[in-house]
């Protein structure tokens, strides 16, 4: 006889196997309830996994609602991190436009700081990958971020974030009296 649900949850507490049984089930699903939840494609298997984790973490405090399903408790915890997904996304938005970092203006700055072009190639190569990646690929490419993000795979909100990090960084590098 196949184990409910929470039977697998109930043993997943001394035995890490029957919490990957459960996974199986719910995975797929888990991948749905994120698109579904409007998260970017290059987020939406992240997300996924971060609600495995989260249910791991947890897995003691589920309750069984009767039937032995944990669908409804597994797809809360996805409901609860799609939110915090969007509201990051809109946190980090709203604090750059907040801050008035406009993208020509930061790369005015870099540029006019490196004065024959040396400098700056150093510190891009100096840069986490990611952010000298971004850098390149928005400034000198002129790509929009959306492209950007599909290269990194990552989500636009990440992209602009590589960008902006990269940006400051290269300003800090080039010039450290700068504010």
């Amino acid at each position: 006889m196949t184990p409910t649900d929470a039977e697998l949850l109930r043993t997943a507490r001394r035995d890490a196997d029957a919490f990957a049984e459960l996974y199986d089930r719910y995975a797929q699903r888990a991948v749905g309830w994120a698109r579904r939840g409007g998260v970017a494609e290059a987020d939406v298997v992240d997300l996924a996994a971060e609600l495995f984790a989260e249910a791991w973490r947890s897995r003691r405090r589920f309750r069984d609602p009767g039937d032995g399903s944990a669908a409804a408790w597994l797809h809360g915890i996805a409901r609860h991190l799609i939110a915090r997904y969007h509201r990051r996304a809109r946190v980090d938005d709203s604090a750059r436009r907040r801050l008035g970092m406009s993208l020509d203006y930061a790369v005015e700055q870099v540029v006019q700081l490196d004065g024959d072009g040396g400098e700056l190639e150093l510190a891009v190569a100096g840069l986490p990958p990611a952010q000298a990646t971004a850098v390149r690929l928005r400034i000198v490419d002129e790509l929009p971020y959306d492209e950007i993000a599909s290269r990194l795979s990552c989500t636009p909100v990440t992209a602009r974030k590589h960008v902006s990090l990269g940006l400051r960084a290269l300003r800090n590098t080039l010039d450290p009296e700068m504010p």
